[in-house]
């Protein structure tokens, strides 16, 4: 099938077959790297994308699903040569061990602080709840979005990266 798929703000089209996955759609036609690939079961979350402005676990999305639709993925999160407040605060907090979750749990704090400024912790833990992380027992990830909620982008732009 042909289908056209905007993905942080390029459009790309492509001939895919109808059962082809978004995370390999994004992985392995377009070279997104960022979207890992986890348990291929919706249980882990490190696949997590925005489809739409809401994020999906794009293991259980196929490619022709998001025909016509705008994708976020973590490289998108970047601007300009300036990470995200969610990036910075990964960076700052130690958010991260091993990193296999960690675009996922980006991608979900982002979307989470742009509907919520100032999250309580509870929010962030139940926000993040559907994803897995095997490494870092979840204190600094919950606080890498607590700093990234305390530091608005207007803040952390032109912070080194």
């Amino acid at each position: 099938m042909n289908i056209t798929v905007t993905v942080n703000g390029q459009a790309y089209t492509r001939d895919v077959e109808p059962r082809l996955l978004l995370v390999h759609f994004l992985r392995d036609e377009l070279g997104l790297t960022g979207t890992h690939w986890g348990c291929d079961t919706s249980n882990c979350g490190a696949c997590v994308v925005w489809l739409d402005e809401a994020p999906v676990k794009s293991c259980t999305v196929l490619a022709v699903m998001a025909d016509g639709k705008d994708v976020r993925t973590v490289e998108g999160l970047e601007r300009d040569g300036v990470l995200d407040p969610v990036q910075q605060g990964f960076t700052e907090c130690h958010g991260l061990q091993c990193g296999f979750c960690t675009p996922g749990m980006m991608m979900t704090a982002r979307w989470l602080l742009d509907g919520n400024a100032d999250p309580s912790e509870s929010d962030i833990r139940e926000a993040l709840s559907g994803q897995i992380c095997r490494c870092t027992g979840y204190e600094n990830i919950v606080r890498a979005v607590r700093w990234a909620a305390e530091h608005p982008a207007s803040e952390t732009e032109g912070a080194a990266p």
